[in-house]
């Protein structure tokens, strides 16, 4: 499965991309709304593993996707189906060198397009923490709504935390 749009590639990730991802996800501001901490070089090779192993989206696996720029990888798109007919979650993490130049809107844009084509799904939903401003601006910046807020439902990191569900159906890619 491979992605192109204007500036970017968008594809399942390769052994060579581990010092890219690494640099991603190894910064505490990256990592700070995210379910994980930041990675260090001791969990490095297991936790880029599990990306490697996510290069198919079927009903029991999840698809994790490389963002590259040039032979550079600056982002991760991930998909999973939930437990509701033809509904996909996504996720995306971006390097934060490259915050403020349209790559994630660019590739975020790119996948729902194209989960909704070619895998023909009814609906694709984000779920953020609602303190996560920069994803919130990314999710309606695709056309994506708030659908939902809710108060401190659930626990990471050692603290209660709001969150935030962002929906979209095909329609709404045309408005």
């Amino acid at each position: 499965m491979k992605i192109y749009t204007e500036r970017l590639l968008i594809r399942p990730f390769e052994s060579n991309d581990i010092d890219d991802v690494f640099n991603i996800y190894n910064n505490n501001n990256t990592c700070k709304y995210l379910l994980h901490d930041r990675w260090i070089v001791e969990n490095l090779e297991k936790e880029f593993n599990k990306k490697l192993d996510n290069s198919a989206l079927t009903k029991e696996s999840v698809l994790s996707l490389a963002v590259v720029n040039g032979t550079k990888v600056i982002g991760d798109l991930s998909v999973w189906y939930t437990d509701m007919k033809d509904t996909v979650e996504i996720g995306f993490s971006f390097l934060n060198t490259v915050s403020g130049k349209g790559y994630a809107t660019e590739a975020t844009r790119s996948l729902v397009e194209y989960l909704f084509k070619e895998f023909n799904v009814h609906r694709i939903q984000a779920n953020l923490d609602a303190r996560n401003e920069a994803s919130k601006k990314l999710c309606e910046r695709i056309g994506m709504r708030k659908e939902a807020h809710f108060i401190q439902d659930f626990w990471n990191k050692g603290e209660w935390t709001d969150s935030i569900v962002y929906g979209m159906l095909l329609s709404d890619l045309n408005k």
